[in-house]
Order: structure tokens, then C-alpha cells, then sequence
């Protein structure tokens, strides 16, 4: 009942007002206002609309009762109450200054009750005029006669089977109160309607978004309005760093594989962002130390969860995520707080909710293997700006047998779509009208996974995205020119991805990756480093300058410290009063030292560095060893 009456609802939207001021005369006012209003606030969402006609359809029922208890208890009052002497139940005022023509005034002018005189004598309203005389002289008659005769003419003029008019005063503005009142009703019952409809939005996209959002992330301090160092853990953790995994689900034959890895690198300080693209089929080492490609790696987590007897659905979900991020962040060298799951059906139906996306297609794209999807036409995308539905922008991004890089140029197109998606998003104030929020939680529905932790993290994201427009977004792929960090090779029979550096060699990636998507802080604060080797082994100085540079730290200078061979302990000198607090964290972090005051002939100054790092035999040993 309530699918038909939102299908309904959804047919008579466009007339909704006139339909509304029919029903008003018809007293079905109320009612129609309530679905009207809701039908037209919902968009057409039927899932919405089933939920929201189900409390109208009570409403309507509750309401329904209560007017008849009501006429109950009116019939009831008015039954209880005595009748006249002439058996006219009193309505109020002066029935004797009705209209001539009312039957009840020209039977009461007529006729009397008998009663009897203080002498015990009675008499009628037909006594002659002599009769009365006399009596208010004084004057007694024995027996006063009683003409009946001019009684019975005068009361067989009527006739009794003449139906009473309404019994109700007659009022010229009784029509316009009634309608007034009816109107007001009519306003009440709408506005409960439309808080029933508000509270069902409400609790519909709670649900929705409880289903979603499963709060079980790491964090991100940077979300934070004001950030204070000792909230960050390290180098990259002024960032906010989302792992974003599309797999095919239901239905496809591989449903588990994740053929997107994409990380969103958010910078709340400066307002950029940077989508980095990792290719499905780069061939690393998961967690318990099996080889396979990075697509494959949610897959076997789950898979070995469940072999080992785990029976939690949810468990083994998450021993598949943990087993991705883990991957991915040791390939990359950069944290990752936060991770969003997304198949096949959420994808197209995301974009359909923002109705469609526009792409600028450098080039045609042509994909063979696909023509039968499009009734045999292999033109996947024309040159130009395209408007994409979510199947239509679901094949650009999957396509890759048209293009000369294959999987290279399709990951760069996955980018070029999340990042018109984020666009239209923003263009159309999504997260700032509950009702989109809703809608697109809708569409994601079962099909999207992430650990945000809940709705108020979404939003303080959707308010940095705000301020990051498109050409704040850095595009980064690790095989773009002129950055060739991987390249294609063939292991154990099947074509693989591997680093240039060599098979599970990521150290180059990494500080490609941390100096490309640099942490805010210590960009902002750019503070300036000298390392000092305090050994006599030569090259101690240089790996830890490298090693610094990699996690975007500004080392100016490398030279040898005065008196080499005098320090068995690194030491981290601070030279300058420049505010740099953020950076004396991360360091102190990352070499695991306090600061010491050394003062010392050749130790660098304020003039030319903020801090100085001598390298003692302690950092000397881990360094030949590693």
C-alpha cells in the first residue's frame, strides 16, 4: 500500500497545488498536504517516500478515530440536555425574536400551557377583553367562560407536519468561520504531517549512515581545527590520507578484487588535495608475507580469515582492509587513516544521484571489448567535454584495452572522474542540504564501505573540500613522465607491475610520494637542517640527510662535526628562535632525542640553520648494519 501510494504521490507532483486546492473542497485537505509536501520535498525517492506515507497512513488513521470520538461526545451533550416545556430542545437566545415565519415562534406566539391563577381559577390567552378588565379592577367572576372556538381556528392554520427549520441561529458569517476553521485544521494537520515527514528524513539517513559509517577508523588528527604537535604521530600526519578501494561485488566474477586503489591526500593548511593512483597489478608482499598483486591482497585476507574459522562476516571484512591498508601504506611510506570501499553499483549510482558528471576527454577513446555494451558502437568517449551517466563514466573508467598505456592511462582517467565527481558535488552544496546528503546515501546504499568515524567527520572534510578547487588537485601516477618509478614485468606466468629500483624495492616510491604530497607543517615551517658526521665513518651524514630529505624535511648542508670521533650518542642541537614546533616534534619523533645545548667552535648558527643533527657512533652502527 504504501509502494503504490508513493508511486502514486510521485505521478500527481507536478500539479501537486491545484490537486491540494481540489482536496481542500473535498475535506481531504489535510492528508494531501502532508504527502504533497513530503512528495515534493523527497525528490521522488521512493525509498524515502515508502517510509514517510507509512506515518501519514497512521497519522490519517489516528485522526480519523479522534473525529469520531468527538462526534460521540457531541451526540452525547446534546442528548443529555431537558427539553422545553413545548418540547424544543433550547439552542440558546430568544426564540421569540426568530423570523415571523419560524414555526416554533408562530406556535409559541399561539399557544400557552395550561396554568393555574393564585385563586385557583384557570384561564386561556382567548379570555375577552372584559373578563381581564375586571379582573385587574378587582371585580370576581364565578365562572369566566372560555371561548375555544377562536383557539381551535387559530391553530388549525398550521401545520405540524411542517419540517422545523434548523434549530442554529442564523448568521451570515457562519459559511466563512466554518470554512475558516476548516482551513486551520486543515494548516495543523499539515504542519504534523510535515514534522512526521522532517523526523522520517531524519531517522531514514541516521540508519543510512550508521549502515556506512562504521566509526572504527584510526583518525586523523589534522581534522582538527587547531592542531597541536603532540597530536600528530609523525611525518604525514598533518595530512588526511583516505584509501579510496572500488572492487566489482555482486555479481562479477571477481567480485573481491579491487582493480582501484587510489589514495586521497588532503591538506587542510594550504586547502589541496593530491589523488595518487597505485596500479592494480604491482607486485608486492602482504602481510603474511605471500607474493601477489596489490589488487589481490583484500581477496586473500578475507579468504584466509575465513579458512582459519573465522565465521564473523564482519570480522573477515576487516581482516581484508587491514590487510590492504597495511600494503599499500608500507608500498607508499605515508600513513593511512581512513579507507572508503566502493563497488560497481555505488559507483554508477553516485554519479546518477548528482546527475552525471562532465570529463574533458583529451582523446577518443575506443574500447572493442566493450562495443556490445554500447549496441556494438567500441566509442567509449568522444574528444572533448563529455557528460557522463554512471554507466557511461563506470566503462571510462574501467576501459583500458584502448588506450597505449593500458592500465597507466586508465588509473589517470579514474582520477580525471573522481575528481569532476568531487566537483559536481561541491557545485551542487551536497552536504550543506540534508536532502542531497540523503539522497546520495541512498544511492551508495549496501554497496559502500568506510571507517569515518560518523556524519561529523564527513562534514568537516566536505567544509576543507570547500575551499579546494580543481586546480588545488594534484594528479599523480607512478609511471607519469617524468617520474617513471614502475614498470611492467612478467613473474609466475602472468604480466606484473614491479618498482624500476628492483622487485619490492620502494624506497624511491616513497620519497616520491612524501615529497610530492609534502606534510603541511613542515612545509609551512620549513625549517633548516645540517647533519654533522660526528664519526670517523665516512657517509654516516649523507643516509641520514637522504633519509630526512624522504620525509620532506629541508636539510640545507651536510659536513663533518668538529672533533669527529668524540660523540657515541647522535645529538639534536637547536640553534635558532625561529618557531618551529612542529618540525622539533617530528624530529625529535623520528630520531628518537631530546634537544641538547652543546656549545662548541664549528657548530652552525642561527645565520644558517634552525637545527643542527650530529651523527654518533649509536646512529653510525644502524646505519652499516642496515
Amino acid at each position: 500500500m504504501a509502494i503504490i501510494g508513493a508511486l502514486t504521490i510521485k505521478a500527481i507532483v507536478p500539479d501537486i497545488f491545484f490537486s491540494v486546492l481540489r482536496k481542500f473542497d473535498e475535506g481531504d485537505g489535510p492528508w494531501v498536504v502532508g504527502v504533497g509536501v513530503v512528495g515534493f520535498i523527497s525528490k521522488y525517492n521512493y525509498s524515502i517516500m515508502c517510509a514517510i506515507f507509512a506515518h501519514i497512513l497512521l497519522l490519517q488513521s489516528v485522526l480519523a478515530s479522534y473525529n469520531r470520538f468527538l462526534r460521540i461526545m457531541k451526540h452525547k451533550h446534546h442528548s443529555n440536555q431537558a427539553p422545553s416545556s413545548d418540547g424544543f430542545v433550547p439552542m440558546g437566545g430568544d426564540i421569540d425574536s426568530r423570523p415571523a415565519d419560524d414555526i416554533r415562534h408562530r406556535f409559541r406566539s399561539h399557544y400557552r400551557p395550561e396554568e393555574k391563577s393564585m385563586s385557583g381559577v384557570s384561564y386561556s390567552s382567548s379570555l375577552d377583553d372584559t373578563t381581564l378588565k375586571n379582573s385587574s379592577e378587582g371585580f370576581q367572576s364565578a365562572s369566566p367562560s372560555l371561548d375555544t372556538s377562536q383557539n381551535n381556528q387559530e391553530f388549525s392554520r398550521f401545520d405540524l407536519s411542517e419540517k422545523p427549520k434548523s434549530r442554529r441561529r442564523f448568521s451570515p458569517f457562519r459559511r466563512h468561520r466554518k470554512s475558516r476553521g476548516k482551513v486551520r485544521r486543515a494548516v495543523g494537520i499539515a504542519s504534523i504531517a510535515l514534522v512526521l515527514a522532517v523526523g522520517s528524513l531524519i531517522g531514514y539517513g541516521y540508519i543510512k549512515a550508521r549502515n556506512i559509517f562504521k566509526g572504527n577508523g584510526d583518525g586523523a588528527a589534522a581534522l582538527n581545527a587547531d592542531v597541536q604537535p603532540a597530536q600528530l604521530n609523525g611525518e604525514g600526519d598533518g595530512r588526511v590520507n583516505i584509501l579510496m578501494l572500488g572492487k566489482g561485488g555482486p555479481g562479477e566474477t571477481a567480485p573481491d578484487l579491487t582493480d582501484t586503489i587510489l589514495l586521497a591526500s588532503i591538506d587542510p593548511i594550504a586547502n589541496e588535495a593530491a589523488l595518487l593512483s597505485v596500479p592494480r597489478d604491482l607486485y608486492v608482499q602482504d602481510p603474511n608475507g605471500a607474493s601477489t598483486k596489490i589488487n589481490a591482497v583484500y581477496a586473500n585476507a578475507k579468504s584466509s580469515a575465513a579458512y582459519q574459522g573465522e565465521e564473523s562476516e564482519e570480522a573477515i571484512e576487516n581482516a581484508g582492509l587491514r590487510a590492504i591498508k597495511q600494503t599499500v601504506s608500507d608500498v607508499l611510506g605515508v600513513p593511512i587513516h581512513y579507507y572508503v570501499m566502493v563497488n560497481f553499483d555505488a559507483f554508477e549510482r553516485a554519479i546518477d544521484s548528482v546527475g552525471g558528471i562532465t570529463v574533458d576527454v583529451e582523446e577518443p577513446l575506443y574500447d572493442q571489448t566493450v562495443a556490445w555494451l554500447l549496441g556494438g558502437n567500441p566509442l567509449v568517449a568522444d574528444q572533448g567535454l563529455q557528460t557522463f551517466d554512471g554507466e557511461r563514466a563506470l566503462l571510462y573508467a574501467r576501459s583500458r584495452k584502448g588506450s597505449a598505456r593500458g592500465d597507466f592511462d586508465r588509473t589517470e582517467r579514474q582520477r580525471e572522474i573522481i575528481v569532476a565527481l568531487q566537483q559536481k558535488v561541491l557545485s551542487l552544496g551536497t552536504f550543506s542540504n540534508p536532502l542531497r546528503v540523503i539522497e546520495l546515501l541512498d544511492a551508495l546504499g549496501d554497496n559502500v564501505r568506510t571507517d569515518l568515524n560518523g556524519l561529523g567527520e564527513v562534514k568537516r572534510l566536505y567544509e576543507i573540500g570547500q575551499q579546494i578547487g580543481p586546480d588545488k588537485v594534484t594528479s599523480i601516477g607512478l609511471a607519469d613522465p617524468p617520474n617513471i618509478l614502475v614498470a611492467t614485468d612478467f613473474i609466475a606466468n602472468q604480466s606484473v607491475v614491479v618498482p624500476v629500483a628492483g622487485l619490492y624495492q620502494y624506497d624511491d616510491i616513497r620519497s616520491y610520494v612524501r615529497n610530492t604530497i609534502r606534510d603541511p607543517f613542515l612545509k609551512r615551517e620549513n625549517a633548516r637542517v645540517i647533519v654533522l658526521n660526528g664519526t670517523t665513518i665516512p657517509g654516516v651524514a649523507a643516509a641520514t640527510e637522504e633519509e630526512l630529505k624522504s620525509y620532506g624535511y629541508n636539510v640545507v648542508g651536510v659536513g663533518n662535526a668538529p672533533d669527529q670521533g668524540t660523540y657515541p650518542n647522535t645529538l639534536l642541537l637547536k640553534v635558532s628562535d625561529a618557531e618551529t614546533p612542529f618540525t622539533e616534534s617530528y624530529i625529535k619523533k623520528r630520531l628518537n632525542l631530546e634537544i641538547t645545548a652543546l656549545n662548541k667552535e664549528g657548530i652552525p648558527t642561527s645565520e644558517t640553520a634552525d637545527f643542527v643533527i650530529i651523527v654518533g657512533e649509536d646512529e653510525a652502527q644502524q646505519t652499516v648494519i642496515n
